[in-house]
């Protein structure tokens, strides 16, 4: 194995220590504490900003292996939907744009396989990436305002989760449609 495959690095420390964060975050989100929430609330933060972190890392350092570029997809979608699911499971969002977003993930992963079987690479789209920033901010301000219950938190929240819901669909049909050309040619 070359150690492009096998090296742990420091941005993929940090990436396992999103996935780790977002079993912590889930423990403490359906806690039926103030406090607990607030820790919550920490917990995704930091994995939001690891996020940004850990590619950058890793590309600035020249320092991206296989294993990393596997794992962080993986730990993203790990915090996302763990906290999309929380906040269903609290009566904060509806199933169905859980659903939505659940959908759109394994469509575009899926693809995406598809693609890599031929050779090909799908990279993040500049939709994709939008998307992914709409979903984190409404996540924190949904999250927020589990701790301080203010009607301008809600509003801005789901204002936030609505417009990252109409970014998820549409950059789920934006890969697909290009990730289906580079297939097919």
């Amino acid at each position: 194995m070359s150690d492009k495959k096998a090296q742990l690095t420091g941005p993929t420390y940090l990436t396992i220590l999103r996935m780790a964060l977002s079993i912590l975050f889930l423990v403490f989100i359906l806690l039926p504490y103030v406090w607990a929430r607030v820790i919550a609330l920490a917990l995704f933060v930091i994995g939001a900003i690891t996020d940004l972190v850990d590619g950058k890392w890793a590309r600035k350092k020249k320092t991206v292996t296989d294993l990393g570029a596997f794992l962080d997809p993986l730990a993203d979608k790990m915090l996302v939907n763990l906290a999309f699911l929380a906040l269903v499971t609290l009566y904060i969002i509806p199933v169905w744009v859980f659903a939505i977003i659940l959908v759109r993930d394994f469509a575009v992963d899926g693809m995406r396989m598809m693609a890599a079987r031929e050779g090909i690479t799908i990279s993040a789209s500049f939709y994709g990436k939008l998307k992914t920033t709409f979903q984190m901010t409404a996540l924190i301000v949904l999250l927020l305002n589990l701790v301080v219950n203010l009607e301008f938190f809600a509003f801005i929240g789901n204002v936030a989760l609505y417009a990252a819901l109409a970014l998820t669909v549409f950059s789920g049909f934006d890969y697909i449609t290009k990730g289906w050309k580079k297939i097919l040619k």
